[in-house]
């Protein structure tokens, strides 16, 4: 299962916003810097409003989510990359993640002191960054090191490695991020096997308080937010971490009325999970029968067998037909056997590419 964890400065929101996102309340929270120093983790079904009718036209009452797993990653600080508030342990937590999930403070509260005493998303997301970027520079010129004499000795694989390295170190000493360096598909393969954190795609989520919701980009600390994330091409996302919190305890119908009463059309947290869910590189396709309606991960561009493979080794390997229908065209034709007298069902070979929301039934022998 694929990791998005949540970074920032302490105080900006990271811990009350993975209770929201994970419906948990038992995560620890305080207002001063370190109160968290192990990792929560949790485990997150990904909004799908496809399952619920198609559980529905199947007559099957168990509905199973695809699902991303979520880390609370305590604050960083100034000099984290030098160990700074026991930042080596932090660092390490967010090198084995996927994805991150920047959450910025955007909101004032004098009894949540900021940790640099003012507000300001640009300095603050330029804080991480920095930290981010010097300990991956101190990987880029440790690997130099060792490659550096190989290289010189004519080892081919020496001296590739040695051509990212030297894309890669002048941008990590601007404190630019790995993400940003221009790299061939064989230069990035190289690159991956450093684990750099700046290679990592980022999610910037915007922390704003209740009464900013039904107006976010009249919030200049927004504003200056989402700002940094277009630059970087990275997605950006308003939430008050608070109010989702809050949401946790009520219903489904009470949340989309209390929402809708602040003038807000969906929850911050499903926008949040699925956005993680998208720069993962995830898609979902669905099986649904008696027994369960259901939504399995996997990457974008996936072959059919291998998605097969999602559901089990054996299936993947005796692999012999993908029976698929798209979604929309099986909730229109009202049933499995409508859909295949309208020639909506088709069947597709090993090789096919799954699209998102293909609904199938794999045909194999073992």
């Amino acid at each position: 299962m694929l990791r998005a964890g949540f970074v920032g400065l302490p105080n900006t929101g990271k811990t009350t916003l993975f209770n929201a996102v994970t419906s948990q309340t038992t995560a620890v929270t305080a207002n001063y810097a370190f109160s968290t120093s192990k990792p929560n983790v949790g485990v997150v079904a990904v909004p799908d409003e496809r399952l619920a009718p198609l559980a529905k036209l199947v007559k099957t009452e168990k509905l199973v989510s695809a699902t991303v797993e979520f880390v609370d990653i305590a604050g960083l600080v100034r000099g984290s990359s030098q160990g700074e508030g026991i930042g080596n342990q932090f660092l390490h937590a967010i090198r084995e993640t996927d994805t991150m999930i920047h959450v910025v403070r955007c909101f004032e509260n004098e009894s949540v002191p900021h940790v640099e005493e003012t507000l300001n998303p640009r300095r603050d997301i330029e804080t991480i960054q920095i930290e981010l970027a010097l300990a991956d520079l101190a990987t880029v010129e440790r690997r130099r090191e060792r490659v550096q004499k190989t290289a010189k000795g004519g080892d081919k694989a020496a001296r590739a490695e040695l051509a990212v390295l030297d894309k890669l170190q002048p941008a990590l000493e601007e404190f630019k991020p790995a993400r940003s360096v221009a790299l061939n598909e064989e230069e990035a393969t190289i690159a991956r096997n450093y684990f750099l954190l700046t290679m990592k795609p980022t999610i910037y989520a915007a922390n704003v308080n209740e009464a900013a919701l039904a107006d976010p980009e009249a919030n200049e600390h927004v504003k200056s937010t989402r700002a940094v994330a277009t630059e970087e091409g990275a997605e950006c996302v308003v939430i008050c971490a608070q109010l989702e919190a809050d949401l946790v305890d009520l219903s489904l119908a009470e949340r989309i009325e209390y929402l809708e009463s602040l003038g807000v059309k969906s929850s911050g947290v499903d926008q949040l999970i699925k956005s993680a869910y998208r720069v993962l590189g995830l898609m979902s396709f669905l099986t649904a029968g008696e027994k369960e309606a259901r939504a399995w991960t996997i990457p974008q561009n996936s072959r059919a067998q291998d998605a097969a493979g999602a559901i089990h080794s054996d299936i993947a390997r005796g692999f012999i037909r993908a029976e698929i229908v798209g979604y929309e065209d099986l909730m229109r034709a009202g049933s499995y056997a409508t859909a295949r007298e309208q020639g909506l069902l088709r069947l597709e070979g090993k090789d096919y590419i799954m699209q998102e929301g293909d609904i199938v039934n794999f045909r194999f022998n073992v």
